[in-house]
Protein backbone atom coordinates (compact mmCIF):
# COMPACT_ATOMS: atom_id res chain seq x y z
CA UNK A 1 0.00 0.00 0.00
CA UNK A 2 1.01 3.59 -0.58
CA UNK A 3 -0.09 6.68 1.29
CA UNK A 4 -0.44 10.34 0.42
CA UNK A 5 -0.30 12.50 3.51
CA UNK A 6 -0.60 16.09 4.62
CA UNK A 7 1.43 17.35 7.56
CA UNK A 8 0.56 20.55 9.40
CA UNK A 9 2.84 22.70 11.53
CA UNK A 10 0.64 24.78 13.83
CA UNK A 11 3.66 26.69 15.15
CA UNK A 12 4.58 27.98 11.70
CA UNK A 13 1.25 27.68 9.81
CA UNK A 14 2.86 25.44 7.17
CA UNK A 15 1.69 22.36 5.33
CA UNK A 16 3.66 19.59 3.67
CA UNK A 17 2.34 17.05 1.16
CA UNK A 18 4.12 13.78 0.47
CA UNK A 19 3.71 10.09 -0.31
CA UNK A 20 5.23 6.94 1.16
CA UNK A 21 4.82 3.21 1.55
CA UNK A 22 5.40 3.38 5.33
CA UNK A 23 3.41 6.21 6.87
CA UNK A 24 4.57 5.67 10.46
CA UNK A 25 8.27 5.61 9.57
CA UNK A 26 7.92 8.64 7.30
CA UNK A 27 6.08 10.62 9.97
CA UNK A 28 8.82 9.79 12.50
CA UNK A 29 11.42 10.86 9.97
CA UNK A 30 9.76 14.26 9.51
CA UNK A 31 9.37 14.82 13.25
CA UNK A 32 12.45 13.24 14.82
CA UNK A 33 14.92 11.32 12.67
CA UNK A 34 15.85 13.67 9.83
CA UNK A 35 18.71 16.08 10.42
CA UNK A 36 18.31 18.08 7.22
CA UNK A 37 15.61 19.08 4.76
CA UNK A 38 12.73 21.53 4.56
CA UNK A 39 10.49 19.86 7.16
CA UNK A 40 13.17 19.94 9.89
CA UNK A 41 12.75 23.73 10.19
CA UNK A 42 9.04 23.59 10.99
CA UNK A 43 8.72 20.88 13.64
CA UNK A 44 6.59 19.63 15.30
CA UNK A 45 4.30 18.25 12.59
CA UNK A 46 0.80 16.83 12.98
CA UNK A 47 -0.59 14.27 10.56
CA UNK A 48 -3.55 16.26 9.25
CA UNK A 49 -4.75 13.92 6.51
CA UNK A 50 -3.89 10.72 4.66
CA UNK A 51 -5.24 8.60 1.82
CA UNK A 52 -4.35 4.99 0.95
CA UNK A 53 -3.66 3.70 -2.57
CA UNK A 54 -2.95 0.27 -4.03
CA UNK A 55 -0.23 1.48 -6.40
CA UNK A 56 2.65 3.92 -6.32
CA UNK A 57 1.41 5.53 -9.54
CA UNK A 58 -1.99 6.32 -8.00
CA UNK A 59 -0.35 7.81 -4.90
CA UNK A 60 2.01 9.95 -6.97
CA UNK A 61 -0.89 11.24 -9.06
CA UNK A 62 -2.86 12.23 -5.95
CA UNK A 63 0.21 13.84 -4.37
CA UNK A 64 0.61 15.96 -7.49
CA UNK A 65 -3.07 16.97 -7.30
CA UNK A 66 -2.75 18.03 -3.65
CA UNK A 67 0.40 20.01 -4.41
CA UNK A 68 -1.40 22.03 -7.09
CA UNK A 69 -2.95 25.40 -6.29
CA UNK A 70 -6.41 23.80 -6.26
CA UNK A 71 -5.20 21.00 -3.99
CA UNK A 72 -3.58 23.38 -1.53
CA UNK A 73 -6.78 25.42 -1.43
CA UNK A 74 -8.68 22.21 -0.60
CA UNK A 75 -6.20 21.49 2.21
CA UNK A 76 -6.38 24.98 3.72
CA UNK A 77 -10.17 25.25 3.45
CA UNK A 78 -11.31 21.68 4.20
CA UNK A 79 -8.63 19.90 6.23
CA UNK A 80 -6.75 22.45 8.32
CA UNK A 81 -9.86 24.08 9.88
CA UNK A 82 -10.76 20.66 11.36
CA UNK A 83 -7.30 20.45 12.96
CA UNK A 84 -7.57 23.92 14.51
CA UNK A 85 -10.77 23.15 16.43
Amino acid sequence: MFYVYVLYSASFEKIYVGFTSDLTARFNSHNQLSKKGWTVKFRPWLLAYSEEFATKAEAMKREKELKSAKGRLFIWESIIPKIKR
